[in-house]
């Protein structure tokens, strides 16, 4: 069942993760959209919105930090145990919290508002039902483990995270997954689920963000050149025609 669990269900998500990208872009490029909903509502937008992807932005950071930086290379340039377990626990609690509200925020607005409502899909409410679940059980093993220490506290950097190096390395140990915690098998699994849906909900919006905007040259508006006007001087507004 470990196997199963920890090896062959993960393989298979992230199969279905590339795959299913693949396969959406070939053959269904005018549904890769984000389907936006600004037009029906814009107030709740505009505050659940960017806590949700700010608070998003700092949850992957945390978890590229937490499972691909091995603890020695931390050890190495200086950093402590301590001084790595408060920033972690400080960073994460913080992008956790954003994250939990802005969503709240956006699945209140989606079930209240009418039109939003009605433009919302079954894969949107599977999708919403798998991102909230996986960021609850994130907050929990965070809270769990290193605040309240319920169970004894657990250093995910000696289990998870080798697991997670390991499978990316395609030489899995789930021997280091099935001695974890339940929530950090739980947060690992439903995670995983999330990928496998994932090519076929909104979130393929993510590999289309518009990061150009940030490195385009900027756009230069420049007047009509009044020396070629002669003696018509340009006037507000429009000319009279006729």
């Amino acid at each position: 069942m470990n196997e199963f669990l920890f090896v062959v269900f993960p393989y298979v998500c992230m199969t279905i993760f590339v795959v299913g990208h693949l396969w959406r872009y070939r053959y269904d490029k005018f549904g890769w959209t984000t389907r936006s909903s600004q037009l029906y509502e814009n107030r709740l937008l505009r505050i659940g919105s960017p806590l949700f992807h700010f608070g998003m932005l700092g949850v992957i950071g945390g978890h590229v930090i937490g499972l691909l930086i091995p603890q020695s290379w931390t050890d190495a340039v200086g950093v402590s145990e301590q001084m790595y377990h408060v920033a972690a626990v400080g960073g994460g609690l913080l992008a956790g919290v954003m994250t939990v509200v802005g969503m709240a925020i956006l699945i209140y607005r989606r079930r209240t508002v009418g039109p939003v409502f009605a433009a919302t899909t079954v894969m949107d409410k599977v999708m919403y039902a798998f991102l909230a679940a996986a960021i609850v059980l994130g907050m929990w093993n965070t809270i769990a483990g290193s605040v309240l220490t319920i169970g004894g506290e657990y250093n995910y950097r000696e289990g998870v995270s080798v697991w997670y190096r390991s499978f990316l390395a395609f030489q899995p140990d789930a021997d280091l997954m099935a001695e974890a915690p339940l929530g950090f098998q739980l947060h690992a699994l439903v995670a995983f689920g999330l990928f496998a849906l994932w090519p076929f909900t909104r979130l393929v919006h993510v590999f289309s963000a518009p990061v150009g905007y940030l490195t385009r040259p900027y756009i230069v508006y420049r007047s009509r050149d009044d020396t070629q006007l002669g003696s018509h001087r340009p006037r507000r507004g429009w000319d009279r025609v006729g």
